[in-house]
């Protein structure tokens, strides 16, 4: 074999191995790029939920004029959620602000008036959408990081990761108990 032959072999086993880690850069990208759409589609149905709230106060205002300390925790929670930055902060966040709400609509079944309220009623189905929507969205954005975070981590993927600072990408996991528990159901 001469050396034209072997500069040859060489040249195109260098420019396949240049081709391969285009390939998987570019997998890559494309995973962490879903992983940031998926994070904005949360991000857009949290901003629904948060112009929601303050419409629910204060439809509750009117009604509930003894439960201060609930309504004023409702905002609060809606504001240090507003205010989160990153995902566990944010899932943090959500989780307190999730418990607030539950606390507002234990307290509007004790005010039958309220209860029975057209606005209410609609705030609260327009409530349950949008948490509906936010759980989809949850699923996706958790799909979306496990697929990147595997991509990551297996070879020949790996090489390529490290070597452009891919990082670990973090989940969006709920951390009440209460909500990780089945709910109990009696008859």
């Amino acid at each position: 074999m001469t050396t034209l032959a072997a500069m040859a072999i060489l040249l195109v086993f260098l420019g396949l191995l240049a081709l391969i880690a285009i390939v998987l850069y570019n997998g890559l990208v494309r995973l962490r790029q879903q992983v940031k759409n998926a994070w904005s589609q949360i991000d857009v149905q949290l901003k629904r939920r948060y112009d929601l709230i303050p419409n629910l106060v204060e439809t509750a205002k009117g009604y509930i004029k003894h439960e201060r300390g609930t309504l004023e925790a409702v905002t609060k929670a809606r504001q240090q959620a507003i205010d989160a930055s990153g995902v566990a902060e944010q899932a943090k966040a959500e989780n307190f602000l999730t418990s607030t709400l539950r606390s507002l609509f234990a307290v509007v079944e004790n005010y039958p008036d309220l209860k029975a309220s057209q606005n209410m009623l609609a705030l609260q189905e327009e409530l349950t959408s949008t948490e509906n929507k936010i759980a989809f969205a949850r699923q996706f954005y958790n799909d979306s990081v496990m697929k990147y975070n595997t991509k990551t981590k297996t070879v020949p993927t790996n090489i390529i990761a490290g070597m452009f600072n891919f990082a670990e990408e973090e989940f969006f996991e709920t951390e009440a108990p209460a909500e990780r528990e089945a709910p109990k159901v009696q008859f």
